[in-house]
């Protein structure tokens, strides 16, 4: 099993941003302009309709980003995909088939860790990073063979945990020497280099990238964001069954109450009242709060590097006075 710095080393990275895979904004185009500028690219296999269709955006991906490596002569980010290894996904084994013929480098697997899709990753040198909320989770994903874990923590958009990120880094830490990542409301350089000074390997940032151009997500989810603060996020599992930070004027908009969105579990929400709320739900984190904009991904990318850098320095400047 390769080294943290060997695994770090061969992404290739600009600045240690990993974005995350996002259900329907993460598609073809969104992952390319992230490779391309110096952070790792990754998106949902169910993000295609089809397994035959996931492998054709594989590919395009793939030939794309060997492509640009051959014109600018050096080495990009890897691509990753993210496999939802639960018994209600019918597609694991399909998509993990294809994910092994075409060698995808990076696997962020959610929802389960199986020591069989590990070792089907490993068997031609990928990787496979692992969400998790809390130790329990961490310790089987460690067990399964992960080379990283993706902390989740509170305020992260999507199904999150609700663990403070400081102690949470510090005691996996204790757990686990291979790569870590840290998710929950992340959305500028100096978010990037506050990971890394509670002891992260890796920022892991979704919210920010749903507000850019290339991201395939609806004008008026991306204005919500603009217009909301940490205020105007809900922590509910009433929607999926599994607790996650969604947006509150989207879940009023689609008719779900304060009642509703309190349950404990799914609601049940009438079939026909059901397909149109699913339609139009919209999940974010806390990062809500710092983003007010909609800039192409390129251009995001390189804000976040000048800020990185600047949050750095700032940081050693502070040494003088201690």
């Amino acid at each position: 099993m390769p080294t943290t710095q060997e695994i770090l080393a061969s992404l290739h990275l600009d600045i240690p941003v990993v974005v995350s895979p996002m259900f329907i904004v993460s598609q073809q185009q969104l992952v390319l302009e992230c490779c391309k500028n110096g952070v790792l690219g990754t998106f949902p296999a169910l993000n295609n309709r089809t397994t035959k269709g996931f492998e054709e955006w594989v590919v395009e991906i793939k030939e794309e980003l060997k492509a640009e490596e051959e014109r600018l002569g050096k080495k990009l980010p890897p691509y990753g995909v993210n496999l939802i290894v639960h018994k209600t996904n019918p597609r694991v084994q399909a998509d993990l088939e294809v994910i092994v013929r075409q060698q995808v480098p990076l696997v962020i697997t959610s929802l389960g860790a199986v020591k069989e899709v590990v070792d089907a990753v490993h068997s031609y040198g990928g990787l496979i990073f692992h969400d998790v909320t809390n130790t329990y989770h961490a310790q089987k994903a460690i067990d399964a063979g992960a080379d990283g874990l993706i902390l989740v923590c509170a305020g992260a958009g999507g199904h999150a945990g609700t663990l403070n990120p400081i102690p949470f880094v510090s005691e996996i830490r204790k757990m686990f020497d291979g790569v870590i990542l840290l998710a929950g409301a992340l959305s500028s350089g100096r978010d990037v280099a506050t990971a890394l000074q509670m002891g992260a390997d890796l920022a892991y940032m979704g919210t920010r990238f749903i507000n850019t151009q290339e991201a395939i997500a609806d004008d008026a989810y991306k204005d919500m964001i603009i217009k909301s603060g940490t205020r105007d996020i809900i922590y509910t599992a009433s929607v999926s069954g599994i607790p996650a930070n969604w947006m509150v004027a989207s879940l009023e908009a689609a008719g779900i109450t304060k009642e509703m969105w309190d349950q404990k579990a799914k609601a049940d929400f009438g079939a026909e009242h059901e397909a149109k709320a699913w339609k139009n739900l919209w999940s974010a984190g806390h990062g809500v709060a710092t983003i007010d904009d909609n800039p192409p991904a390129a251009e995001l990318i390189q804000r976040l590097k000048r800020e990185f850098k600047l949050s750095l320095q700032e940081q050693a400047a502070l040494l003088a006075n201690y």
